[in-house]
């Protein structure tokens, strides 16, 4: 609470530009959004914004945001210099920066803070001028929905999952077929199995059969012997 025009929006716009990188609405591209360099009699005027905060590990980090407007003969332009995020480094207790740039800044604060981009500019540092935006027309009010609630992301998720869940099922019909196929080899394969057995044992009863004849053959061949011993021996005596 505070009387107009002691900055009380200025605060809010602050703290949405550093958290965000998303300038306020109708500032002429940021140009309005720093000191006029003519009201101070210089061609450049620098703005620097420190936001303090604690990251969703619990961490306290500083994000720094600087800007300069440059004063041309009939215009002015707006830039944004690199920011630059501090914190403590929790195994030294060193202070660390590291500089980057502002597009980088922007996907990283609201990531470290834990809360999305469209959340932080749309509701939580809403700007006065922007404050009706749930009144807007029906697409235009939808896409702002869309992107608090994140649903394009989902949607793309349950795309992926549905691609994904598609490919697999081409899969396991492939797979189907093929063990289908390999079913009808392990029953051929076990019908040949059998089949295999089954020789075998035939095989087993012939060779005891040879076995069994050799042995027959081995004894008549000892009584031929000895039938031609006693022969021998009958054709001696008649001599």
């Amino acid at each position: 609470v505070g009387a107009n025009g002691c900055g009380k929006t200025t605060i809010i716009e602050s703290l949405k530009y550093a958290v965000t990188g998303s300038l306020p609405p109708g500032n002429k591209s940021g140009q309005a959004f720093v000191h006029d360099p003519r009201s101070v009699g210089q061609s450049v005027v620098k703005g620097n914004i420190k936001l303090r905060f604690t990251n969703r590990a619990g961490h306290s980090m500083v994000v720094v945001r600087s800007m300069e407007v440059t004063q041309k003969k009939t215009t002015m332009s707006f830039k944004a210099l690199d920011g630059i995020l501090r914190t403590v480094d929790p195994n030294t207790g060193e202070k660390v920066s590291m500089s980057h740039k502002c597009s980088e800044l922007d996907r990283q604060i609201p990531t470290l803070m834990g809360v999305s981009k469209p959340i932080l500019e749309h509701v939580v540092f809403c700007h006065q001028e922007d404050s009706s935006w749930p009144l807007q027309e029906g697409a235009v009010l939808k896409k702002r929905f869309d992107d608090i609630f994140d649903s394009t992301r989902y949607a793309k998720a349950l795309e992926a999952i549905r691609t994904t869940k598609k490919e697999y099922a081409g899969v396991v019909k492939d797979h189907h077929g093929s063990l289908q196929g390999l079913a009808a080899h392990k029953l051929a394969a076990t019908g040949f199995r059998d089949e295999m057995d089954k020789i075998r044992d035939q095989l087993s009863q012939i060779q005891d059969e040879i076995n069994h004849h050799s042995d027959e053959i081995n004894k008549h061949d000892v009584i031929i012997t000895q039938y031609n011993d006693i022969q021998g021996d009958v054709e001696e005596m008649r001599e």
